[in-house]
């Protein structure tokens, strides 16, 4: 299978190099791309020009060729794939970073587009392919007609309709999870954040919250979604808002209100895990699961990303250890970026952390960052072998065979199973 570089013209015109065979990087590092590390690409993806960042690929001898005479082509993978490789390219001087999104390496074969990924969900909740925004328009439609003072609609609707959250569609649509925006703040500064940056070196591609919805509001979207959809989760903690943690009161009346009113579904919040007391009052309110965030199993690279604000890294493993003494069910969000989180060091203390906490479930969620920006962000050297992704995705099925591995937020129905 000859697999060969793809490069983009200055108009945006998508050609193949036939004389060179295509390649991938990690950590700074460019590898020729096998075929067993590509599929072909997923039908929602979208696909970047690079500017400024000429291609590599790799010659019949073995050598790396820069490509002069085109920009290097990225592709962006839909939620439930995660990116094995970064795109192959060498910067041209001092250039702006890339926008707040993940960069796969893409291939062609055969006419064919190919993307370095692995698919770890065969759920579509995300799939903007499959949603109707027909159906979704009728949704907020009827909403805001059975709750029409509750401030969290017009809300979610702009995020459904403006900035086209596969989430707050679903909400409108009754399917899988539904959102629960509720924090305007944070107690983080990550470097990626999507709705602010204190260091405005990125554009914030989605608006947070402004306000913090009263319990009532919050229970009353629940309930409903947890009563009229199949195997329901709902689940605090969006892109649209800060920490949920910082709204905890709030959080803990909004819980003892849904479960008041109804047992069905998941409760479920994605969290810093920054408030181990906090974590304790929410899980005895009523909340089931927790999905906490994390780029690195290592507290110094974790710090360097997340910019914890008044909590450690030691509060976020006494978090988790929280959830699972009281019965919980505990997800990372781990942030993947290759050459990173399949190297050997990162993959020794992940399996630690695993099974000090008994962690549940890994969402193997691609890391919206600048590959090689990310790198220095971290305080890392380039270079270094790695394990790979997927064959890291591998060991751990074999070391952990009760361990969930996914995308998305479990409903009940998987989390007995």
């Amino acid at each position: 299978m000859a697999l060969r570089p793809v490069i983009s013209d200055k108009k945006g015109k998508i050609y193949n190099h036939p004389g060179l065979l295509a390649a991938g990087m990690k950590a700074g590092s460019i590898e020729r791309l096998e075929p067993g590390e590509l599929i072909r690409l997923p039908e929602s993806s979208r696909l970047f020009t690079l500017p400024s960042r000429h291609a590599v690929g790799i010659s019949k001898t073995g050598g790396q060729v820069i490509i002069k005479d085109g920009s290097a082509l990225a592709a962006f993978l839909p939620p439930g794939y995660t990116t094995t490789y970064s795109p192959a390219y060498i910067k041209t001087g001092k250039i702006k970073p890339l926008p707040l999104y993940s960069y796969a390496a893409c291939a062609v074969h055969k006419g064919e587009l190919y993307a370095a990924a692995i698919r770890v969900d065969r759920e579509r909740r995300h799939d903007s392919t499959r949603i109707d925004i027909g159906a979704v328009k009728k949704g907020i439609k009827y909403f805001k007609k059975i709750f029409p003072k509750n401030r969290l609609i017009p809300h979610l609707e702009r995020c459904a309709m403006s900035y086209g959250c596969c989430g707050a569609q679903n909400l409108f649509l009754g399917v899988y999870e539904g959102p629960l925006p509720t924090s305007p703040h944070c107690n983080s500064d990550c470097a990626g954040c999507i709705s602010y940056q204190s260091r405005k070196i990125f554009p914030e591609t989605q608006p947070r919250i402004n306000f913090v919805p009263s319990p009532e509001e919050v229970a009353e979207i629940a309930v409903f979604h947890l009563n009229n959809s199949p195997d329901p989760v709902v689940s605090f903690g969006q892109g649209c808002e800060g920490e949920p943690l910082m709204a905890g009161d709030v959080i803990e009346k909004s819980i003892k209100l849904i479960r008041k009113k109804t047992a069905k579904g998941i409760i479920n919040m994605n969290t810093n895990a920054s408030k181990p007391g906090l974590i304790a009052r929410l899980a005895d309110s009523g909340l089931d699961s927790m999905r906490v965030s994390i780029n690195s199993a290592r507290e110094k690279y974790y710090a360097r990303y997340y910019k914890p604000r008044g909590y450690s890294f030691y509060d976020v493993m006494l978090s988790m250890k929280t959830m699972k003494r009281k019965g919980g069910f505990v997800s990372l969000n781990y942030l993947t970026m290759p050459g990173f989180t399949d190297s050997h060091e990162e993959y020794k203390a992940l399996r630690k952390l695993i099974t000090k906490y008994r962690i549940d479930m890994i969402q193997w969620r691609n890391l919206n960052y600048d590959p090689l920006l990310y790198f220095e962000e971290l305080g890392l050297v380039l270079g270094g072998n790695f394990i790979g992704i997927r064959q890291e995705m591998a060991m751990l099925r074999k070391e952990f065979p009760k361990l969930l591995m996914g995308y998305f937020n479990p409903g009940r129905r998987k989390i007995c199973r």
